[in-house]
């Protein structure tokens, strides 16, 4: 399953590239870079109003999950469509959920952006609510709450920081 995945993303990516050199809410364009005290991610610009990325999550009854995902702009980059797939939902078995959801950010003010996103897959929930700051040249700080919810085991909540890197 995964290498099919795998294997349709790089097919997705590898035809939207052409068209996008005619790339917790980020700035427009590029790549972005970001660890955190459970998550590491990066993410690319591909096309005008999409995103894609791969994050990695540290969870206390689960392990590490991996997640492949897309950021579809619907209204700017104030309003996402999320979508993507994540694996090692359930400690018990090697299932894997594919999802949905929305984010949603309030405009920057004095470098402080606000945001939420909620996502629901076939064996979890997932919110978040947070703060980006932009330091300069492309650093940044994050500070988040988030409530993940799996169908099966212990829901995990919890305050996280991060620093994030865009080029």
């Amino acid at each position: 399953m995964l290498k099919k995945l795998t294997t349709a993303l790089l097919a997705c990516t590898a035809f939207a590239l052409p068209q996008a050199f005619a790339l917790s809410v980020l700035p427009e364009a590029g790549v972005s870079l970001g660890v955190g005290t459970k998550e590491q991610y990066a993410e690319a610009k591909v096309l005008p109003r999409m995103t894609i990325g791969y994050k990695r999550a540290d969870r206390d009854q689960y392990g590490n999950q991996n997640d492949i995902y897309a950021k579809y702009n619907v209204i700017g980059s104030k309003v996402q469509l999320l979508g993507g797939w994540r694996n090692n939902i359930d400690e018990q078995s090697s299932s894997t959920s594919f999802y949905g959801g929305i984010g949603v950010a309030a405009p920057h003010i004095l470098g402080l952006q606000p945001y939420a996103t909620y996502v629901k897959g076939s064996h979890f929930a997932e919110a978040q609510a947070g703060l980006n700051y932009n330091i300069a040249f492309g650093w940044g700080l994050n500070v988040n709450y988030h409530n993940y919810m799996p169908e099966d085991g212990d829901n995990e909540h919890g305050v996280g920081a991060g620093v994030t890197f865009h080029f």
